[in-house]
């Protein structure tokens, strides 16, 4: 009997702490704290099995809907540096999402109170630890998306995310794509997030952007161009002739973005363009 799985056993006998339940030539502890009915010998019950801190097999009636080659979501609930983190599948223990199944950059990592969708899997010593679904299983949770949803937003979660761009599962179960420059921070995997579809591919997968509309846009823009020039002394190195990768690199934001947002910074007396530099007023 494999662990991560849901086995039925038969009570074998009643012991101080629980009940030793017995399965062909197989027993596993099942702790009075592990279900909430009174059992009795020989009756048969449903129960998930685990090993607990000394390896022992341990069964509980609180039956997680994630198993051994089963996805489901799980709610982030620690995050330990240089570790991973655990995640509630359902039972009363929590489980492992491995450093090695998390993105490099532990800023883009999940938060507590994030969702995973995720099944079990062993380590190499047979630990039990929750293994995040890869884009080859979340095909098979995808439905096709009708055009009608251009300019309409979309609320998902975020299952895998990268510098190229992010990819979200929305609550319909459509794919939708977040390109580096729809976005002006890169979001946590396992963040529900929220935009705005901009593109209905032909393949029924959406194309997302977390930025607001351009007339909206100028706003945040212009506030986070008045805020590098505070913290630059009152001078950043652009203009409206820059070129449109160092803007990029700098601002995150495209060159006509970036005019725009000049535009509306001059008209209101805020800054002054001189030799190819931006100046506060």
């Amino acid at each position: 009997m494999e662990i991560g799985t849901i086995q039925t056993m038969t009570v074998d006998r009643k012991i101080d702490s629980g009940y030793v339940l017995k399965k062909d030539m197989t027993e596993a502890l099942l702790h009075h704290n592990e279900t909430e009915s009174v059992l009795e010998v020989e009756q048969d019950v449903d129960v998930f099995l685990y090993q607990d801190k000394k390896g022992n097999l341990t069964a509980t009636t609180k039956l997680p809907e994630v198993v051994m080659d089963q996805y489901g979501w799980a709610k982030v609930v620690s995050v330990l540096p240089n570790l991973g983190v655990f995640v509630d599948i359902g039972t009363t223990k929590e489980f492992l999402v491995s450093i090695d199944d998390l993105p490099l950059f532990e800023n883009v990592w999940p938060k507590e109170e994030d969702m995973l969708f995720v099944t079990l899997g062993k380590d190499r010593k047979g630990r039990l630890l929750a293994i995040p679904a890869t884009e080859g299983v979340m095909q098979r949770e995808f439905e096709h998306a009708p055009e009608s949803l251009l300019n309409q937003k979309v609320t998902g979660r975020v299952y895998h995310t990268s510098r190229e761009g992010t990819t979200i599962l929305t609550n319909e179960h459509y794919r939708g794509f977040i390109h580096h420059t729809e976005r002006k921070t890169e979001p946590r995997l396992g963040e529900l997030v929220e935009g705005r579809v901009i593109e209905v591919r032909f393949d029924g997968t959406l194309n997302v952007s977390l930025r607001p509309l351009k007339q909206h846009g100028m706003i945040d823009d212009a506030d986070l161009i008045l805020i590098h020039l505070e913290e630059h002394d009152g001078v950043i190195p652009f203009s409206d002739k820059s070129d449109p990768e160092d803007i990029r690199g700098t601002f995150n934001i495209s060159k006509a973005a970036f005019k725009r947002a000049l535009g509306k910074l001059m008209k209101e007396g805020k800054i002054e363009q001189r030799d190819g530099k931006t100046y506060l007023k």
